[in-house]
């Protein structure tokens, strides 16, 4: 988490302040559930909220002696409550406030990401209108196909984006969960009101049946997920990245007035920020096995998981929420050239229509079999530079005696690749 590739709405989640802050509240919500059961007096649950307060350096000062960042806060707090702290944590245990804390953090982390997916779905939405009949040519293997327009392929990255965006929901209600269940999660010291209570006030769910710990599956779906958005952000940039090559140029990223390509080459442009998605993408990526890994805790609690956690919750939070903001301002600043697209097009002398004629030769009466080789043996020299496809197909009599000219020539239009765009767009964005 450096400031390089961090926003500061997300970091602020994960700064000491934040934290120290949802625990203070934690131990407050808790005191006031204990005050209503009667365990504790309700003067000293007003004490909490009216004189709890924290000091950042203090607490670490104490942790330097304890060894141990719960009593260490608990120690400060008492030190502004006074006498009524006796009763805070009372009947709790540190994961009770480390494990809601966290789960609060990433439900507010997962606000941002889904914030930041919708901004992200709203530029390829308005991208993909624009270009939806610019003709391009599809690739498989890197290789020309057939045509298709730059349209569906925005209209293909907003309609997986969609879907990250429900798999986003799903993870953030899946971390939406609160423990105050004490020492190996059996109540026996604490009521189950109180973690009732505290969930309510924190905009949580109470944890159906926790150890010591929030199951770590929880954990490690929410990361998972992380890890597919980055997946789709490097696909997207990824592709971005071909078109701007210089043999390919069918896009770019915008180059703004002042900006320099390289120390050594002046005349440079590249895509420098989606390949630095790519690099971000595999970040998040890999912070995904360690929270799989955390998973299988020892019996009720161990803590081989607190060391992973406070690494990958900030990390990844913060890398994907600067990943997908930067994605955004690429789409919205894409440079596209629909003439490059066309030039590409035109490259391979009609050959992108090879599929129609082979089709149309079958319609005609010919075997597959036999229609394949009469395409292909047009096409391999139109392939060489030794003419037009078109050309070649007119001067072939076994074609010609199967196809006419005027319907050769029928089978060259581009509209007909694109008779179904609106059905697609339909599907992906709906009616309006």
């Amino acid at each position: 988490m450096i400031p390089r590739y961090s926003r500061p709405q997300m970091t602020e989640i994960w700064e000491p302040q934040a934290k120290f802050q949802i625990w203070l509240e934690i131990e407050a919500h808790a005191c006031d559930a204990q005050a209503d059961l009667g365990v504790i007096p309700k003067e000293a649950a007003k004490a909490v909220w009216d004189k709890g307060q924290f000091d950042i350096d203090r607490i670490d000062e104490i942790e330097k002696v304890t060894k141990h960042d719960i009593l260490a806060f608990t120690t400060n707090l008492a030190e502004y409550v006074g006498e009524e702290a006796r009763f805070v944590h009372q009947g709790m245990t540190s994961s009770d406030v480390l494990d809601t804390c966290f789960n609060v953090q990433l439900v507010r982390a997962a606000d941002l990401l889904i914030e930041d997916v919708d901004g992200l779905l709203a530029a390829l939405k308005k991208r993909a209108f624009e270009h939806k009949m610019t003709l391009t040519i599809g690739r498989s293997h890197g290789i020309h196909a057939e045509p298709v327009t730059f349209g569906l392929k925005l209209a293909q990255a907003y309609a997986e984006f969609d879907r990250n965006l429900d798999r986003l929901k799903i993870a953030r209600k899946e971390i939406a969960t609160c423990a105050i269940s004490g020492a190996v999660g059996t109540f026996a010291n604490i009521d189950p009101a109180v973690e009732e209570h505290v969930a309510a006030k924190l905009g949580l769910e109470p944890e159906p049946i926790s150890t010591q710990v929030i199951p770590r599956d929880r954990h490690a779906m929410f990361f998972a997920v992380l890890g597919v958005v980055a997946s789709s952000i490097e696909r997207l940039a990824v592709e971005i990245r071909h078109l701007q090559r210089t043999e390919v140029m069918e896009a770019e990223e915008f180059f703004s007035k002042g900006q320099k390509g390289s120390s050594a080459m002046p005349h440079k442009r590249n895509p420098v920020l989606t390949e630095n998605l790519t690099g971000l993408a595999r970040l998040v990526r890999g912070m995904a096995l360690p929270a799989m890994e955390n998973v299988a805790l020892w019996h009720e609690r161990d803590i081989s998981h607190s060391s992973v956690e406070r690494n990958i919750g900030p990390d990844a939070t913060v890398t994907l929420d600067f990943a997908l903001a930067r994605l955004t301002g690429v789409i919205e600043n894409l440079v596209v050239y629909p003439e490059n697209m066309q030039k590409n097009l035109d490259q391979l002398s009609g050959l992108v229509n090879s599929q129609r004629v082979l089709l149309a030769l079958t319609q005609a009466g010919v075997s597959r079999e036999d229609a394949y080789h009469l395409v292909q043996r047009n096409a391999m020299p139109a392939w060489r530079g030794e003419g037009l496809f078109l050309d070649l197909l007119k001067q072939d009599a076994d074609v010609t005696a199967k196809i006419g000219e005027d319907e050769l020539e029928a089978l060259f239009d581009m509209a007909y690749h694109t008779k179904h765009v609106d059905t697609i767009f339909k599907r992906v964005f709906g009616e309006a």
